[in-house]
């Protein structure tokens, strides 16, 4: 710490720290643009200026810009010297020479960082009058809207596009003060995070395209502390409703989970909540129209006339809903509703975290690592936020290098020319080419066999002890002496591995390579494919597939399914089977699907927006999630559609639950700290959901009532549906919405944290479940090499970020981000078929049960005797993970 004097008052601060960042925690008001905490100081809007004093005897100083000044102890500053006050005015105003005069239609109004500065500044007034720099807009897909005249040439945008995420087809264009931030030609934005051009961007040059066509002011909207649903790292987000709609989908800072930044799939998949295939009411097959009262009655007598109902559970409801259902059934009647093989491999890695003594990383701790191996995973499908973080781990050498060069962290461009000489090595090992190569020091192209005898032939190299695979080739050899080299001379190396490509030898031999690294702050994390997969897997259940065989046997007639279609878990034909041999379905969901069609009972439950749950990420972080808005009255949470039919039931509040499902289970024990109960109040009060700016409340339901409707009360959680309330002092996890006076912006979550760009005070959102401890022996069960089959093809299914999670598939805007409907060959598989891009092929199962005519993408990267199908794309459902098939040209028919 160092200690320095700004205007006059002595603070104590980090040393090496910048001056911009140093004030902001300490939480004085100093204007910038350029600058921001995840991408450093470029200097380039010179908003920040301030008068740097020599000595105590220097009266008049010097102007510097703080984000480029280094902190050094007895440092002497003033913000609020004339003649700084005035330098940044006027910067103000030659900024605004070129903006328009748009606030009141600018959907960025009421939440715009240059409003924000503006105001801060003091310029109110506009003396300029003559004609404006004017630019042509382009379209940059279903996600952005672009506004080039409202730039004012702060550069975050390329920084944080171009640098900070990778992408390579936004750029800037011009010389001087006439630039363009755009495409070379109109076309969607390709990199999987540009949907944070919304909030990084501090005016209105690119917004929301999906908040536009249901637009409402930041101050209208009601809010609440919520988890994504479209993975399982568990990025904090902040949902926003008018109108009984959810209108958008922003990021929520949680400086150990997501930090500043959300996927695409993560901000836009929203959708699937206002879709018109959302069940609204209970429905009975053969009744047109049930009521609620009808359908619990329905639902009870079901459950009291019927040999033990079996429960089917669901990785993408909450905790609580599946200890309910689990309850209700009994322990011995509990399935998870897993296929067999991603249920052998949620089990393996719920064993190598809690009993393998490996510690498994945030996001944030990823960042640090300074050497990283990949088996298996295309994690930017897979776990899209995580490869962003894996993209700052690879700079780490850069800054390793910067600090021998006494180059301070933040200043940006000095470091990234190091970039050019240095980076911390990246290993990927895949099945075919994954959008993070372009990091990568090497990669490598394999079936999960191949990738899996790599992994172990790494583990090996570092630890004798290790088993080794017979017969591996020179080349691998080679490959895995080098991998391994650099693994071993790294200070906090990370194994990333998954469920992707669904190989149970591909984890083990993650786990194995962790185990042989010899340093004490090796990590190891894991992926997995949906918002609760480690929470159900730490609960524990039977397979599905002893739930067919349960069915099968006579031994239940009635089944409960909860948030859960079997379609996307098994082969149709199994799946059918199963529902038609069962006397009684009875479905609990949110979305109409392929299961809800064969259900005697849907039970209509709420969405992510409209309950409360708990769910568990891959790091083992319990996190927590409130409903935004009241569901109808039709619409219940699935625990409560489960406890309201159990006898003599204990639990009918959620807090009850919560705190029963702890209990439990000793690894879930934690939960109960994952945020305050229903109790919570501030001064007597509960937490408003709603500004204090919220405007229309008397007049919402004007059009069916002329009288005020009362607020509608939420006794499961500490929020209100109101505007009254306090939000003082309320802890991190319960905080609905961010702003402080003067920063309406997102750049007011500097004022919530312990200093800009780390953790939050009071703590970030959750509680982490598991520590390492304990050892795993050497897994030594070690695959022999694949040798493709002729004339027949695995089927290897890929994960798409924008086409294999089932909730966002509902959502229209990354409708149109499917990729193309096709399977990948190699290109050796190609020619012996004689099939080129675009030809079609037909597949078959070898048992001859289903034909299906493909589209053909050549891919040079996929290994031969593989099918690389996108996964869970409804088309491919019938398509079972590994299994062999045959292909057959199919010749085009010539039109005379």
């Amino acid at each position: 710490m160092v200690r320095i004097e700004i205007d006059g008052q002595s603070y104590d601060v980090q040393d090496g720290e910048n001056l911009l960042s140093a004030c902001l925690s300490l939480g004085l008001d100093l204007p910038y643009f350029c600058w921001h905490p995840a991408l450093g100081s470029a200097g380039a809007c010179r908003q920040c200026a301030v008068i740097q004093y020599k000595d105590a005897e220097d009266r008049r100083g010097r102007l510097v810009m703080a984000c480029m000044t280094p902190v050094a102890d007895a440092m002497r500053i003033s913000l609020d010297a004339e003649q700084a006050r005035q330098f940044r005015s006027d910067n103000i105003e030659l900024l605004m020479t070129n903006h328009p005069h748009d606030c009141p239609v600018c959907e960025e109004g009421g939440e715009c960082h240059l409003q924000d500065m503006t105001v801060m500044t003091g310029h109110t007034f506009r003396r300029y009058r003559g004609l404006k720099r004017t630019h042509n807009n382009q379209n940059l897909g279903p996600f952005i809207n672009h506004e080039m005249n409202r730039c004012i040439a702060c550069y975050r945008c390329v920084r944080f596009y171009d640098d900070y995420a990778g992408g390579k087809d936004l750029q800037v264009f011009g010389v001087h003060n006439n630039v363009y931030f755009g495409r070379f030609e109109d076309g969607a934005l390709e990199s999987e995070f540009s949907g944070n051009l919304v909030e990084v961007c501090p005016t209105g040059v690119f917004t929301d395209k999906t908040f536009s066509a249901h637009y409402a002011r930041k101050w209208d909207l009601q809010s609440a502390p919520s988890i994504c649903v479209h993975c399982g790292l568990g990025c904090n987000i902040a949902p926003g409703e008018r109108y009984g709609e959810l209108r958008r989908v922003i990021n929520r800072y949680n400086g150990e989970v997501n930090g500043y930044f959300l996927c695409d799939r993560g901000r836009f998949g929203y959708g699937f909540v206002n879709s018109p295939e959302r069940i609204r009411k209970p429905q009975l097959k053969g009744y047109p129209d049930i009521t609620v009262d009808t359908a619990e009655s329905y639902f009870r007598n079901l459950l009291k006339a019927s040999k033990p109902a079996i429960g089917i559970g669901s990785p993408r409801a909450p905790l609580e809903a599946n200890f309910a259902l689990r309850m209700l059934v009994g322990e011995e009647n509990f399935f998870l509703g897993l296929e067999d093989t991603e249920h052998a491999l949620l089990n393996a890695i719920v064993e190598m975290m809690l009993d393998g003594g490996i510690h498994s990383p945030s996001l944030r701790e990823v960042e640090q690592a300074d050497a990283v191996l990949i088996l298996g995973e295309d994690v930017t499908h897979s776990a899209p936020r995580l490869a962003l973080s894996l993209r700052q781990a690879a700079r780490n050498a850069s800054f390793e290098l910067a600090g021998s060069l006494h180059i301070l962290p933040w200043q940006d461009a000095a470091v990234r020319n190091l970039d050019k000489h240095v980076s911390s090595p990246v290993f990927i090992a895949s099945v075919c080419a994954t959008r993070l190569d372009d990091a990568a020091a090497n990669t490598y192209r394999g079936s999960p066999e191949d990738i899996a005898r790599l992994g172990f032939a790494i583990a090996h190299s570092l630890d004798e002890s290790a088993p080794a695979p017979a017969a591996l080739g020179d080349t691998e050899q080679l490959l895995a002496a080098a991998i391994a080299d650099s693994l071993k001379q790294a200070k906090r190396p990370l194994i990333v591995s998954g469920t992707g490509c669904s190989s149970l030898a591909v984890i083990q031999a993650a786990y194995n390579v962790a185990k042989a690294l010899p340093s004490i702050n090796k990590q190891l994390v894991f992926t997995v494919p949906e918002c609760n997969s480690l929470g159900l897997a730490i609960m524990g259940g039977r397979p599905l597939s002893q739930a067919f065989e349960r069915i099968g046997n006579g031994l239940a007639d009635s089944m409960i399914i909860l948030e859960n279609d079997l379609y996307r878990r098994a082969p149709s034909r199994n799946v059918d089977l199963f529902l038609q041999l069962a006397d009684h379905v009875i479905v609990i969901d949110s979305l109409e699907n392929k299961t809800t069609e064969h259900a005697e009972l849907v039970l209509p439950t709420s969405t992510f927006a409209e309950s409360e749950g708990t769910l568990v990420n891959n790091e083992g972080r319990a996190q927590r999630y409130f409903p935004v808005y009241p569901e109808t009255e039709s619409v219940r949470g699935s625990w409560q559609w489960l406890t309201i039919v159990m006898e003599d039931c204990q639990w009918r509040h959620h807090d009850q639950l919560t705190a029963a499902c702890a209990s439990a289970f000793p690894d879930l024990a934690d939960i109960i700290q994952a945020a305050p109960g229903a109790g919570y109040t501030v001064k007597g009060s509960k937490i408003p959901r709603q500004p204090h700016r919220y405007s229309g409340r008397t007049a919402m339901h004007a059009n069916a009532n002329v009288s005020e409707p009362g607020q509608p009360h939420d006794i499961e959680t500490p929020f209100a549906f109101s505007m009254e309330g306090d939000m003082a002092q309320i802890p991190p996890v319960l905080l609905p919405v961010i702003w402080t006076p003067g920063w309406n912006s997102n750049q007011a979550i500097n004022k919530f944290q312990q200093e800009t760009g780390g953790h939050l005070r009071g703590g970030d959102a959750g509680i982490r479940l598991i520590e390492a401890s304990g050892t795993l022996p050497w897994f030594r069960d070690i695959p022999a090499e694949f040798i493709p089959t002729p004339g027949r093809w695995r089927i290897m299914p890929l994960p798409h970020i924008f086409g294999s999670e089932e909730l966002s598939l509902h959502s229209p805007s990354l409708l149109e981000r499917l990729p193309d409907f096709c399977i990948l060959l190699n290109p050796l598989d190609a020619e012996t078929l004689g099939v080129d891009t675009g030809d079609q092929v037909e597949i078959s199962s070898l048992a001859g049960t289903w034909v299906l005519k493909v589209p053909v993408r050549i891919e040079l990267t996929l290994p031969p005797g593989l099918l690389g199908i996108t996964a869970g794309l409804p088309a491919f459902q019938s398509m079972k993970s590994w299994a062999q098939v045959t292909l057959r040209k199919v010749e085009q028919q010539v039109q005379l």
